[in-house]
């Protein structure tokens, strides 16, 4: 949470010096950096974190090929730079892209560290690494924007941000091997790693493709209000997604030969990632227009619609990673790239529909992707789960119910509040709609509300007691 609100107070002021042309530019990189880092992993790292017991031989095999296939990666990618700035016409791309490529070898040796935390269930420890990086990186580049130095203010946050998350890793825990790295180890690793490795790189492709067709086909300006909304979308998006399933994967893994255990945290996880999510991306989409307004500036309103659309994804989506979860600890892989080979045909006719319609279309149909995904993750998951779509549906509906008859609420109320000054216009609705979802939550005495509340106080005495 505190990491999601600096990167949020980083990212609105570095939008107001910067322009939409630079995220423009970084989307595009993004795009292949995003690709890049799913072959470093190569899924290694998830088969090692599902292992009951992982050798020093197999820590250091994976760290060696995480080494050298970023510099490999990195030295194609850098060779990739001018054709890539010639077809898109931006001189900056070539400029940035041999910089920004940096992080393929400087992630490649925060892997075996993040496993073996992992598996550890060290996850306060992991947090604070991530806070205190974002927290440094994100000063240094709000720096860097004021002082004019533009484009290169979002390459240092990124580098900066990755370099003190390994370096904090290899200063906290010096860990030398014992045993020699081989081929060994990975191969026998490698039925259920590559099945990932093939299934999340079809993912991180297709997640990416709509972006460098916008940065095509319309306009960097265009793909920059488009990434500008979707990074914004993803901030509690994707800081939920990987908090969830960086503790849910090794705890499903841990409790999956016990079937009621497995379906009882199964479902509680979704009902509670139902009652946070849920009010929060459809809040979201109610005061879009003043928040963008008071926050980014007139500037940035062209991305309110798209910021609209892509967080009505933010509903599904972090219930279909906890779903693809359930199969990486249940499956032995194969079903999982048979869904995803599904998933992908069905988004490639969405893109080959929506793409030549605008960017509004794409919006909506990434968001349409979600729900598919969702959909399809939760029946795939549910045949491994001693539950149902009954129970399942159960412990959503009341969340996302209560956060329409809040979204609702807000929406009739801001026609009242239309006259007065934006920053207040945001606070009243924002109060309302916490003053609404939570009152109606006691008053039907949701079991999601009664788990928050343990979890908080048990949080509370775990700080107290240290």
């Amino acid at each position: 949470l505190l990491s999601m609100v600096v990167q949020m107070a980083v990212s609105i002021i570095v939008a107001r010096q910067l322009m939409p042309e630079d995220f423009g530019v970084m989307a595009i990189l993004t795009c292949f950096t995003s690709v890049a880092l799913t072959i470093v992993d190569s899924g290694f790292s998830q088969t090692l974190i599902r292992k009951p017991k992982v050798s020093d031989g197999e820590y250091s095999s994976v760290l060696r090929f995480n080494v050298i296939v970023s510099l490999l990666l990195y030295a194609l990618l850098t060779a990739l730079a001018r054709p890539l700035a010639v077809l898109y016409g931006v001189e900056a791309i070539a400029e940035v892209a041999p910089v920004l490529f940096l992080v393929l070898p400087i992630n490649s040796l925060c892997v075996v560290q993040t496993v073996m935390y992992t598996r550890e269930f060290r996850f306060a420890l992991l947090s604070k690494i991530v806070f205190f990086a974002s927290l440094i990186s994100g000063v240094v580049a709000v720096a860097m924007a004021l002082l004019g130095c533009g484009i290169w203010s979002l390459v240092a946050q990124r580098l900066l941000q990755m370099g003190l998350k390994a370096v904090a890793f290899w200063y906290l825990r010096r860990w030398r091997s014992s045993e020699r790295a081989s081929v060994a180890p990975l191969r026998a690793m490698a039925p259920f790693s590559l099945r990932l490795l093939a299934t999340d790189l079809i993912a991180s492709v297709y997640n990416n493709v709509a972006q460098l067709f916008i940065g095509k086909i319309y306009s960097t300006s265009a793909l920059g209000y488009y990434s500008q909304a979707q990074k914004l979308k993803d901030l509690p998006v994707t800081s939920s997604v990987q908090a969830v399933q960086g503790v849910t994967y090794p705890a499903l893994s841990k409790i999956a030969d016990d079937d009621d255990k497995f379906a009882e945290g199964y479902l509680r996880i979704m009902r509670l990632l139902g009652f946070v999510l849920f009010p929060v991306m459809l809040g979201f989409v109610a005061v879009a227009s003043d928040m963008f307004l008071l926050l980014l500036g007139p500037k940035w309103m062209p991305t309110v619609p798209y910021f609209e659309i892509l967080a009505l994804s933010g509903l599904a989506y972090p219930l279909a990673v906890v779903s693809y979860n359930v199969l990486k600890s249940k499956s032995d892989g194969r079903v999982i790239l048979r869904l995803e080979v599904v998933k992908r045909v069905i988004m490639t006719a969405v893109l080959a529909y929506t793409i030549p319609r605008g960017v509004e279309s794409v919006a909506w149909g990434m968001t349409a992707m979600a729900a598919v995904e969702f959909l399809l993750n939760s029946g795939s998951a549910l045949r491994y789960v001693a539950t149902s779509w009954r129970a399942l549906c159960a412990v959503l509906l009341p969340s996302l119910l209560l956060s329409g008859v809040m979204f609702g609420a807000v929406y009739m109320l801001q026609p009242y509040i239309a006259e007065l000054h934006v920053a207040l216009r945001l606070g009243i609705d924002i109060v309302a709609a916490v003053v609404v979802y939570v009152a109606l939550a006691a008053v039907l005495n949701l079991r999601a509300l009664r788990d928050g509340i343990d979890i908080v106080r048990g949080l509370g005495r775990h700080a107290k007691n240290a």
